[in-house]
């Protein structure tokens, strides 16, 4: 079955995007604002995120998040938020019957949070216990110095959520001026998907959304080339597991290349039949937890490798992991190798698409920052269609020792040697 979705974009600008499941028993609300933590400045790093936070505080007509909250777990469904580096998305889920509900409330959050100083100030020890959470979690951590290895001193290598001191110093005009600047309708996207009709939810969008006003955003600066001097970071912490993950720089979301690369990631780290897998755990023992990831920016993006391991085994994994990534540029990949990275990949896709939330999440990001939405028939035949050669052509395009970048929380090794080791 083809999945279909409908578009229009109502008259302030507001782009809206139905995929209707006339099979489902929900439906999934989603507003996605273009915005992260990478349009930020120095000073108001983890603006984007403390405004998400902001916005369920309460309106006028739901004074206080209490209110908010119970509209939607009151009819059954749930709700909750993100922010990422490029978006920030207020989603909530709930019984078919109760759309016009799930959509009045993220009409009534977009149009008429009210910010208040008292509530501002409030949630900013709450926003501070958040980024305490994430240092006590070494992997978390090992992950959020990956981005300042990975970027250094740009909007891209900071923390999403911020710093405990810029949170501390942010303002209430600070959030009300992100919300004039950012959420405006040509930089936001409604998707819906579930047992609705798309005249259904236009309608319901332009009474609901139709006071959404302002002037298109201001661009956001592009990320600057090159690894950083410093990229490799180690924060030493007398704990018994070493958290290490490894960065390349890799490809935007709209790089040609763009499949060959997850074709390459499902051999390199997805699963317990890829080559990290099997080499680094199955194999040598070295790790319970290994895998890689891609992440795609609108300018770049990042291949990142993770694994906990010994704090005497840091630089042997090191240095088979490198030796993994130095396969793929020297060896063209096995027909029956490719075989399975290419199922693999396709059915991972498919089934991440089987729930009305996960639909309206794709079509949403995908319109927001493409301006468009790629049929999935068109993906699977663009997965399908990759060749060893384009594999391998990538990894020799990303695998080189000026394109690395490390991490590590925990005991077992210094700056100095690790960055030694991947220079080897």
């Amino acid at each position: 079955m083809t999945t279909t979705w409908e578009i229009e974009t109502l008259e302030s600008g507001l782009r809206v995007v139905t995929t209707p499941v006339s099979t489902a028993q929900s439906v999934s609300v989603n507003v996605f604002v273009g915005v992260g933590s990478r349009a930020e400045k120095p000073r108001t790093n983890g603006l984007s995120h403390y405004l998400e936070h902001m916005m369920f505080k309460g309106t006028d007509r739901r004074p206080t998040s209490i209110h908010i909250a119970e509209a939607i777990e009151g009819a059954g469904g749930v709700l909750n938020a993100y922010t990422s580096q490029e978006v920030t998305c207020y989603w909530n889920q709930v019984p078919f019957d109760k759309l016009t509900l799930a959509m009045d409330v993220l009409a009534d959050m977009m149009l008429h949070a009210k910010i208040e100083q008292e509530e501002v100030d409030r949630e900013r020890t709450v926003v501070q216990q958040e980024i305490r959470r994430a240092y006590d979690q070494p992997s978390a951590w090992a992950s959020h110095l990956l981005s300042e290895a990975s970027f250094g001193d740009q909007p891209l290598g900071w923390p999403v959520a911020g710093t405990l001191e810029t949170v501390e110093e942010m303002n209430r005009d600070d959030l009300t001026n992100h919300i004039s600047t950012w959420y405006v309708p040509e930089n936001m996207v409604l998707s819906v998907a579930g047992n609705t009709t798309h005249a259904e939810v236009v309608a319901a969008a332009r009474d609901l959304f139709g006071g959404l006003t302002g002037e298109a955003p201001p661009p956001v600066s592009t990320a600057t080339d090159g690894t950083p001097e410093r990229n490799v970071i180690v924060e030493a912490r007398d704990i018994t597991q070493s958290n290490m993950a490894i960065s390349l720089r890799a490809l935007s979301r709209t790089d040609p290349d763009r499949y060959a690369l997850l074709i390459l990631n499902a051999i390199l780290g997805r699963g317990m039949s890829s080559r990290l897998f099997k080499e680094v755990r199955e194999r040598r023992g070295l790790a319970y937890a290994i895998g890689s990831g891609v992440t795609r920016y609108n300018d770049t993006g990042t291949l990142s490798i993770s694994a906990g391991v010994s704090p005497e085994d840091v630089s042997e994994a090191t240095k088979v992991i490198k030796a993994e990534l130095m396969k793929l540029v020297d060896e063209p990949v096995g027909e029956a190798e490719m075989t399975k990275a290419r199922d693999y990949s396709i059915g991972s896709f498919r089934l991440s698409l089987e729930t009305p939330m996960a639909l309206a999440q794709r079509t949403g990001e995908l319109l927001l920052m493409l301006g468009e939405i790629e049929p999935i028939d068109d993906v699977v035949a663009k997965i399908g269609a990759i060749t060893a050669a384009d594999v391998q052509r990538v990894a020799k395009r990303l695998f080189r020792n000026d394109n690395l970048s490390m991490s590590l929380v925990g005991p077992g090794a210094d700056e100095a040697t690790l960055a030694a080791v991947l220079a080897a």
